[in-house]
């Protein structure tokens, strides 16, 4: 009775029955992810050879080195999805929307909480002041030091990563001017301009992640990145439906 409901209450919004199961197939998707992120942390335990009460080792990634400037600057990206995902929840009564900002708050808070973890496993600081966001996209294959894969930070970005948009700490990344626009708005407009940012903010997040499946030297995290990656396309395909049945789109 409950799946009739909800489709009688697509049709009464103009929405197609395709919308829900579409939504659905993701919610699963974001699932497996966040049931893989559990399994991934006790796995990074074993992959990072920790020993001792100092919880570093000779094993553990450099300071500079792919991992460990994922880890931070995914750790941010993801903090922006939760706020954004937490501002638009409370700014429209949408189901659909809520439901979508409340798996991605969840996954990547969860993700989030990983990554930092990690750092603090590797004994490797959560922030490093002198270190430009996304530096380590320029570490080429095989460029690491004789302390363990400590490579030198700077450069350009490499690989598919744009340049982040001014006012925006990293690709994909809203600024204080679009967060302050989605917090004053309201309904339908909230809506779409909440799923503009999450498109944007995804595709800047999958490039990232695509990085460290190919340069990341941790197993756990590089298979993280690999499932974000498909979790977060999942959802890109999802979030460009929704805009369409409000009459929008992604922006160029």
């Amino acid at each position: 009775m409950t799946g009739q409901a909800d489709e009688a209450e697509n049709e009464d919004r103009g929405r197609p029955g395709r919308s829900t199961r579409t939504y659905w197939a993701a919610g699963s998707a974001v699932g497996l992810a966040l049931l893989f992120a559990v399994g991934a942390t006790v796995a990074a335990a074993s992959d990072s050879g920790v020993s001792g009460s100092s919880g570093t080792s000779s094993r553990a990634p450099g300071r500079y080195s792919p991992d460990a400037g994922f880890a931070r600057d995914m750790a941010v990206h993801h903090q922006q999805a939760v706020e954004m995902s937490f501002i638009v929840r409370d700014r429209t009564e949408d189901e659909p929307v809520r439901s979508l900002a409340y798996d991605i708050a969840n996954t990547q808070a969860n993700q989030r909480g990983m990554l930092l973890g990690w750092l603090d496993l590797w004994g490797l600081p959560k922030v490093i002041a002198d270190e430009p966001p996304m530096s380590w996209m320029a570490t080429s294959d095989g460029e690491t030091d004789e302390a363990g894969g400590d490579a030198g930070a700077g450069g350009h970005h490499g690989h598919d990563m744009g340049a982040a948009k001014p006012g925006a700490l990293m690709t994909g990344m809203a600024t204080k001017e679009e967060l302050a626009a989605l917090g004053a708005a309201r309904g339908r407009d909230a809506e779409v301009l909440y799923l503009q940012l999450m498109t944007d903010h995804h595709k800047g997040g999958v490039a990232m992640a695509r990085g460290c499946a190919r340069q990341c030297a941790t197993p756990a995290e590089r298979a993280l990145a690999q499932g974000m990656v498909e979790a977060q396309q999942s959802e890109l395909t999802l979030m460009a439906d929704m805009l369409k049945q409000r009459g929008a789109a992604p922006r160029g």
